[in-house]
């Protein structure tokens, strides 16, 4: 008994130890270190250079192999989960690959508060690969195939596409809705699209999908999200509202005329629907957006007061829907169909076979193609009878007898069409056989394409003005044709058709401007800010760099113009003869705003000056104070209307201890003085000197004074470590300190301390100053009066 009953707990423990086992083991599929191929303690900067040079070789635009995208995705994905610390962390943890994204987890395991569930254990019916329902299959798209054909096709149709992935709990709620949409619109002719961004991360992303469930459509190319309660109501309106907007024009008694007689200027025949509903089904709407470049669309409300006489005029049944094709003849329908219940087949078949005008216009060569195609087989051998004549009151005649000899025709193998030779004058010249530019009688030839370079075989029929004469001929050589085709005995190269229509862009660029400001405002009213944000963001740069560079320089302009300029003779006396002002903005005031760089404004005129701006500081004696100033306000006067410069004077009496501290920090500076010095033996005498201040990047430019009064030819200006400047101030250092001059001549030398500070002034504006960095600026305990 002891056995039978240990048997069974040892059982229950055996099965829980394989289970365990098994939900430890069940890691993710995909390891992100082994797929980028780096070790556990690689660093950042190890992960993304091997991530930039496995994503060029396996990117599939480089990469023409079957794996390669696949690979891609991988190495893409393992360096998401690395580069991120915190997805690097939880992986290495617990060794989950996913976090919680909106586009749900991996393929097959699954992790939720630290357990694994695995699709093959619990079997659940999510959106994996496996379980997939066979529907979403068989509308699966892939990236190549969206490019390739969904994108071109969109021009034809819309399309639905939904974004769904594996382990998508809301794309299970939707999933009914989606099945009776699908069965709708694809009767109607709506193209429809799955992508599974677990499998197409790459379609997903270039479609902007960043959530999944998502219903997005696609027309023209162009991508549009649908952001409303997932219904089939909504949905439906959703398809009809990415439709042009001026696809059917609503006919009533007042209007049927001048559509149906648009017939010539648009070269195209119409058709006009008869219906009991108010508004315009989508099934016709979708069939107007398809054959929209060879058919003008029409609709008419039988409901309403104001269509009676049309539905008399054409006995229109108003208990059944009702089409009417009208070509040259708009008093009689070329065609029609009366059906309940009509059918996206019925309706296609209809078009097909009414595409065409009985004698259109070639008015470009995609309708020239089209209408006369090039032989490809001895059974589908196409002819064209082609009327070259023109467009004056004086061809109607001939022109009318053309169309009325084209209506008779019942030969599927003739076509007939008509060119103006004043607009494509090319074409008529080489089948006119014409040598000159004046245009030729009206002429009929018949010809066939033989190649799609231009080549045709032709032969002129007679010359055309209508008369019996001229269609009783035209019959015989069709008669003839048909026996014997070698009597087209001409052949030639003809040129491409000149695009009668191009003239429409403008008006066709108008429209398409006028639909996508609609689906923008559309866009904003309904919140989508996630797909309006590049847009958004466009606008608002494009505004910001307007009033920032024309605005503002507007009124800026503005102001200076009205600002007066200083008298003659105050510019005189405060401007500096010889000074250019091209480094700088003109005077806004007529005098020079100076202060004393003391402790007081030391901090904002210096240690915390704006970047970009720069203190201009004089250095002068009490005894030098007045002259300096005076000389200073005018060679610095024509550069204050610059709003980067400040201007100040330090008084080294009081503060020679900064002085002898900023220029130990400066070693170049320094240096030069040392070199002039004859090594120390007395103390420097800074009187004159300027020093341009740049406080935010801590750098200075040096000006040191020469005596320039009794010798023009040695005066220098600027100190750029040259010879010249250091020999000039060494005269004046030099000079007896107790002399036998006058008061004036002493006066006089301080006076010319300053002869070419304009030009200093210049050389600093421009930049080509040398500048001497330090490490910090003196602080306040270096001020030290020394009185």
């Amino acid at each position: 008994m002891t056995g039978p009953r240990m048997s069974l707990p040892l059982a229950v423990v055996v099965i829980l130890s394989v289970l365990l086992t098994g939900w430890t083991h069940a890691g993710p599929e995909m390891d992100p270190y082994k797929i980028l191929g780096v070790t556990r303690s690689a660093s950042q900067a190890e992960i993304k250079k091997v991530y930039k040079r496995l994503a060029k070789e396996w990117h599939p635009d480089k990469n023409k192999n079957a794996g390669a995208e696949d690979m891609f995705i991988k190495v893409t994905k393992s360096y998401e989960i690395l580069s991120n610390e915190d997805k690097r962390a939880n992986y290495d943890r617990y060794g989950q690959t996913d976090d919680t994204q909106p586009y749900g987890s991996g393929r097959h395991a699954h992790r939720h508060d630290n357990f694994y569930f695995d699709e093959s254990f619990f079997n659940f019916p999510f959106n994996s690969k496996n379980n997939r329902d066979f529907a979403d299959g068989k509308y699966t798209l892939h990236f190549n195939q969206y490019v390739n054909e969904v994108v071109p096709d969109s021009y034809k149709r819309p399309y639905l596409i939904k974004i769904t992935s594996d382990w998508c709990f809301s794309c299970i709620h939707i999933e009914p809705v989606w099945k009776e949409v699908v069965q709708e619109m694809e009767n109607l002719g709506v193209g429809i699209g799955v992508v599974d961004v677990g499998y197409e991360r790459r379609l997903a992303n270039h479609l902007g999908a960043h959530r999944t469930p998502s219903i997005l459509g696609v027309i023209n190319g162009k991508v549009t999200f649908f952001h409303y309660a997932v219904a089939k109501e909504h949905v439906r309106q959703f398809v009809e509202d990415l439709l042009p907007q001026r696809l059917v024009e609503r006919v009533t008694d007042k209007n049927d005329l001048n559509f149906l007689d648009s017939w010539h200027e648009l070269n195209k025949p119409h058709v006009l629907l008869f219906d009991q509903v108010p508004g315009v089904p989508l099934l016709y709407k979708l069939t107007a957006f398809a054959y929209k470049d060879y058919l003008q669309f029409g609709y008419v409300d039988q409901g309403l007061t104001e269509t009676a006489n049309l539905q008399k005029q054409f006995n229109i049944n108003t208990y059944a829907p009702t089409m009417l094709v009208f070509k040259e003849n708009t008093d009689k329908p070329a065609d029609i169909i009366q059906a309940k219940g009509m059918k996206k087949q019925i309706i296609e078949e209809f078009m097909s076979n009414n595409k065409f005008l009985l004698a259109p216009r070639l008015v470009n060569q995609k309708l020239f193609d089209e209408l006369c195609p090039v032989k490809q087989f001895h059974r589908r051998r196409k002819y064209c009878v082609l009327l070259m004549t023109g467009d004056e009151e004086n061809f109607s005649f001939g022109n009318q007898a053309f169309l009325s000899f084209a209506s008779t025709n019942g030969r599927e193998v003739i076509r007939f069409a008509y060119v103006y030779q004043r607009l494509q004058q090319p074409l008529c010249d080489i089948l006119m056989q014409s040598k000159d530019d004046v245009q030729s009688p009206p002429q009929v030839v018949i010809l066939e394409r033989r190649n799609a370079a231009g080549k045709v075989l032709f032969k002129p029929v007679t010359a055309w003005n209508g008369s019996e004469e001229d269609k009783q001929r035209l019959m015989e050589e069709l008669d003839r044709l048909q026996k014997d085709p070698s009597i087209l005995n001409h052949d030639a190269m003809l040129p491409e058709l000149n695009n009668e229509f191009a003239s429409m862009f403008v008006i066709r660029w108008l429209y398409a401007s006028y639909d996508y400001l609609s689906e923008v405002v559309d866009d904003i009213l309904h919140n989508n800010w996630r797909e309006m944000m590049p847009l958004l963001s466009l606008i608002f740069s494009a505004l910001f760099i307007l009033f920032g560079t024309v605005v503002i320089q507007a009124f800026s302009d503005s102001s200076e113009d009205k600002q007066t300029k200083p008298k003659a003779g105050t510019k005189a006396e405060n401007g500096s003869p010889g000074t250019s002002t091209s480094a700088s903005r003109a005077p806004k005031k007529n005098f020079v705003e100076v202060t004393e760089l003391t402790d007081i404004t030391y901090l904002s005129n210096l240690v915390k000056l704006r970047p970009g701006h720069m203190n201009i500081v004089l250095v002068l004696t009490d005894a030098s104070k007045n002259i300096l100033l005076s000389k200073f306000a005018k060679e610095v006067y024509s550069f204050t209307g610059s709003l980067t410069l400040h201007f100040s004077f330090l008084n080294i009496d009081k503060h020679s201890e900064w002085m002898n501290t900023l220029l130990e920090y400066a070693h170049d500076a320094m240096q030069i003085d040392a070199d002039e010095d004859d090594g120390g033996s007395r103390k420097m005498d800074y009187t004159g000197y300027v020093l341009a201040l740049n406080g935010h990047k801590k750098y200075l430019c040096l000006f040191k004074p020469v005596y320039t009064g009794e010798d023009l030819d040695n005066k220098s200006s600027e100190d750029e470590g040259g010879t010249s400047g250091a020999r000039s101030r060494s005269r004046e250092d030099h000079l007896p300190r107790k002399s036998n001059r006058s008061r004036s001549l002493s006066t006089l030398q301080i006076h010319h301390k300053l002869d070419r500070l304009g030009l200093w002034m210049e050389r600093l504006m421009e930049g080509t100053l040398p500048r001497y960095y330090i490490p910090a600026w003196p602080g306040l305990d270096k001020i030290t009066p020394n009185k």
